[in-house]
């Protein structure tokens, strides 16, 4: 047997499909390979595709032309190996293997055959597969923060959403499984946990016969790592259990993530989320009441098939009255597999683009205000990188999750991946500027 193959890997898109990265680095290395971020000495890349709208789908294809260009050897994995499957053999002769969403496992046999000169296509036609605590794994995050999936796949089915077709249906991990590995991540000195699935309100459906978020907090909540944030939260599941487990739980962070999508009930219907309805004006007020600490992110999608100026303007009117922390806009996409993609009144991308603009527009002298209100308070910052030219560090603080939301600046001296308190001096309308404060 003679050297084994180095290879690197490129990595595309969510941070759920990170993990799938981390793990297959894991067992990678585990199995003896050299694995290397540079793309350009490696025998093998592994792309790890994103596929959720076109745009995703560009910049895979972009990466994987480049990389057959560059006449490399790749092997094709995540959502865009699930969705076109066999059609990527055809049209890249330069691809060796494709590995579905549900099949990252079995990489290392992958490599394997296509070492011994055979062309894979490793893709379950319905994802089941869920790595636990004892799969192999390789951060890729900053030292202090690291994402644990507690579960994977997707039951409901949004018109504009073609993810459960690309992950399959949900599959929970058990409250037992998630703590183990929680406690792993301690160990290695992670100070922040982010719990992801497609919707973490739903966990534990599956396997409990009951969503079970409230459980899982609790037992999470004696588990010794600082903060513990939670990503999709859905509004109907926010039950008082579920608040109220958030508030006990002095590690879990009062940062509730809202896909809501919409605030008109005719647009919710048409995306078939009816089940949301009429219920966020009244969710949204019990979370600031019992919650008053919580910082909410939430994001929609403008230019949805038949979306009127009139509902448009009910939606301006939603996020002027609720005065979310953070909002993101997305213009609607169409795509081929979802029910949206064959309604009428499709709108063109100047309007979307122009609401996009109205809603962000709105928004900002509100994140602004949000901001402004740090200003004179110590707050607690997890540093994760320095800039060499200034000294100065950078990192979050709990109102930011990574990514997604602002960076807090701070000038000291702090380790990286370590929780500081920082005073908090000025403010824009996404970041926070201050001094760390020594003990």
């Amino acid at each position: 047997m003679g050297d084994k193959p180095t290879i690197a890997i490129s990595h595309l898109g969510c941070e759920k499909n990170r993990i799938d990265t981390e793990h297959m680095l894991g067992m990678l290395v585990e199995a003896g390979y050299s694995v290397d971020t540079n793309e350009e000495l490696a025998d093998y890349v592994i792309v790890n595709t994103c596929s959720f709208i076109e745009a995703a789908r560009s910049e895979s294809v972009r990466t994987l032309v480049e990389l057959a260009e560059a006449n490399k050897k790749i092997v094709i994995t995540g959502c865009m190996a699930q969705h076109f499957q066999g059609q990527l053999l055809e049209e890249l002769p330069e691809a060796v293997a494709v590995v579905g969403t549900g099949d990252y496992h079995k990489i290392v046999d992958v490599i394997e055959r296509v070492e011994e000169g055979e062309r894979v296509k490793e893709i379950s036609l319905e994802p089941t597969y869920i790595a636990d605590e004892t799969t192999p794994r390789y951060r890729t995050t900053t030292e202090g923060v690291a994402y644990l999936r507690v579960a994977e796949g997707c039951d409901y089915r949004c018109a504009f959403c073609i993810i459960p077709h690309l992950r399959g249906n949900q599959r929970s991990r058990t409250i037992e499984s998630i703590v183990a590995e929680a406690k792993q991540l301690a160990a290695q000195g992670v100070q922040e946990i982010i719990l992801i699935s497609q919707i973490t309100t739903n966990y534990g459906i599956d396997i409990y016969g009951k969503p079970k978020l409230a459980e899982l907090l609790l037992a999470l909540g004696k588990v010794d790592i600082p903060w513990i944030r939670m990503h999709y939260a859905y509004p109907t599941g926010l039950t008082p259990e579920v608040i109220e487990a958030i508030k006990q739980t002095s590690n879990v962070l009062p940062y509730l993530d809202l896909p809501l999508q919409h605030s008109h009930p005719e647009v919710l219907r048409a995306m078939n989320r009816p089940w949301q309805g009429r219920v966020n004006d009244s969710i949204i007020e019990r979370i600031k009441e019992v919650l008053p600490e919580s910082v909410l992110r939430t994001t929609f999608i403008v230019g949805f098939p038949g979306e009127t100026d009139e509902h448009f303007e009910h939606l301006m009117q939603f996020v002027q009255r609720h005065e979310f922390d953070h909002v993101g806009v997305f213009t609607f996409s169409q795509e081929e597999g979802t029910a949206a993609y064959n309604l009428p009144n499709q709108l063109p991308q100047s309007v979307m683009d122009k609401r996009r603009n109205a809603l962000m527009e709105l928004q900002q002298p509100i994140s602004l205000r949000k901001n402004k209100q740090e200003i004179g308070k110590f707050v607690d910052v997890l540093i994760e990188q320095e800039n060499p030219e200034t000294g100065e560090l950078v990192g979050r603080c709990g109102r930011f999750s990574p990514e997604v939301d602002g960076l807090v600046y701070a000038r000291g001296q702090a380790r990286l991946g370590s929780i500081v308190s920082v005073q908090i001096q000025d403010a824009d309308v996404y970041d926070l500027y201050g001094q760390i404060v020594n003990n």
